[in-house]
């Protein structure tokens, strides 16, 4: 059954209806989430989307007031969007020039049309193959803390 019609706006799904969802995607999940709480100090929020693209509870992680990334449940996977904002083009080209981003995150950042303040990337994890370019995007639209 298609997430938005299993957890409607009225039944907020919890972390453990996410990660039974999600499926096999479970570890990656769980490797990014500690990723983003233990590098940010950040707690997610669960939010209801209406947007006909993406619509249903996703996980929403901020820090300051800036957005990290949201994360959307799917059937045995999950979409990671990452907005990269005028202030980190230069930064993200180089990290794609320079190698450190997969080819799958490459060309949808190529094909992504600058808009809305941002490039918006909609990952498809269903891999761990796409965990490193996820962390590497994040951590250039906000720097960690040492």
């Amino acid at each position: 059954m298609e997430w938005s019609k299993l957890f409607d706006i009225s039944s907020m799904p919890s972390m453990e209806d996410i990660k039974c969802y999600i499926g096999k995607s479970k570890p990656i999940w769980n490797e990014l989430i500690s990723f983003i709480e233990d590098t940010y100090k950040v707690s997610c929020q669960m939010s209801y989307s209406k947007c006909s693209l993406q619509p249903g509870w996703n996980v929403k992680y901020k820090k300051s007031g800036k957005s990290l990334c949201t994360l959307y449940p799917m059937k045995d996977y999950f979409i990671a969007l990452i907005v990269v904002g005028v202030k980190e083009d230069d930064e993200a080209k180089a990290a794609i020039e320079a190698g450190m981003i997969t080819d799958y995150v490459a060309d949808l950042y190529n094909k992504a049309a600058f808009s809305a303040g941002g490039r918006w990337l909609m990952i498809e994890v269903r891999g761990a193959e796409q965990l490193s370019d996820i962390e590497t995007l994040i951590k250039i639209r906000v720097k960690p803390k040492k």
